[in-house]
């Protein structure tokens, strides 16, 4: 594949996932891009097959997104797809499970701990219960003991960019996601909570993990914020929501500059978000400790992911609060 070629299919991968429309017909002398549909294009990837045109994004945070009803595989790097590739998921009794993970081990060369030795190349852990991405076979369909199969050379690839701490998000949605500026999810605006005072309970311990990428998850079922850096608990405090959420949503932080905190929503569910102008996301709104709000502040970085949902919080069976896991709403 030529470079002005990849920067076509890069530019038209854009175009598409972000505004639902390809820039341009894509060339017809390239076997695998044979149709004037961007998304058609992506939908027909064959198994093993994938796109990747880091070039259009060279910097930034990285963000990947995997769909367990298309077994699809998203890589946003600073808000933008750089790459799109089939996967092979979860078989039925052993399905991959969806929410918000962080990777928590990098291994070029590992071997499965569980099932024969088998080889697991480029794995990136997500729970330490056996769920991880790595390259490997492909049938084109659902076969797997929980982990996100890639095509080996998408995995190198996808390893080569990633860091541990790094937010994966896998979500039952069809829809290839789109991503949507927002509103800073962590300000509350004008809502039902207004006279609500902030509850004043919280703990907040920085040194636990010192650097690394944060994730944010807010249950307005528990009506408590937790806040993990590098995929370790670093602060947990109680929070005054409005109405429950009626389905879990996701934010990632694309810049931070003079104008301040740049948030894209990430669809989870198979909804298109609104237009721009139209985005309030006003039933997201809480409350909480200023003291608290003003230290995750502190600490918020390019790619800071926030999860809003109404489900309970789950932690690792191990006891070792390394990973969020949130199913989706029914």
């Amino acid at each position: 594949m030529t470079d002005c070629w990849k920067r076509h299919v890069a530019l038209a991968i854009m175009s598409v996932l972000l505004f639902g429309a390809p820039l341009a017909p894509l060339p017809a002398q390239q076997p695998i891009f044979d149709t004037n549909s961007v998304l058609e294009t992506i939908e027909r990837l064959k198994p093993g097959e994938y796109i990747w045109a880091p070039d259009i994004a060279p910097t930034g945070p990285v963000l990947i997104i995997v769909s367990l009803a298309n077994q699809r595989a998203v890589a946003y790097r600073n808000g933008v797809p750089i790459g799109v590739s089939t996967v092979s998921t979860g078989k039925p009794g052993y399905e991959t499970p969806t929410g918000i993970f962080t990777i928590l081990q990098k291994d070029v060369d590992h071997r499965s701990n569980l099932y024969d030795d088998a080889p697991m190349p480029y794995m990136q852990r997500l729970t330490w219960g056996g769920v991880a991405l790595h390259g490997g076979n492909l049938p084109g369909y659902p076969a797997s003991h929980g982990c996100i199969r890639l095509p080996l050379g998408f995995a190198k690839q996808l390893y080569g960019i990633t860091r541990l701490g790094l937010t994966v998000v896998i979500t039952k949605a069809s829809a290839v996601p789109r991503l949507a500026p927002v509103p800073d999810p962590l300000r509350p605006t004008a809502s039902d909570i207004d006279d609500t005072p902030s509850p004043e309970k919280f703990t907040w311990h920085p040194e636990r993990s010192p650097s690394g990428p944060v994730s944010i998850v807010v249950s307005t079922a528990d009506r408590r914020m937790i806040v993990l850096r590098n995929g370790r608990q670093i602060g947990s405090a109680s929070i005054a929501a409005g109405a429950a959420v009626d389905r879990t949503t996701a934010y990632t932080l694309r810049a931070i500059d003079n104008a301040g905190l740049h948030w894209l929503r990430i669809p989870l569910s198979g909804e298109t978000p609104p237009a721009q102008d139209a985005i309030s996301d006003s039933q997201n709104r809480f409350r909480v400790a200023e003291e608290f709000r003003r230290a995750v502040a502190a600490v918020l970085s390019e790619g800071t992911t926030v999860l809003v949902t109404n489900d309970s919080l789950a932690r690792s069976q191990t006891g070792r609060e390394l990973t969020v896991i949130t199913g989706e709403q029914e």
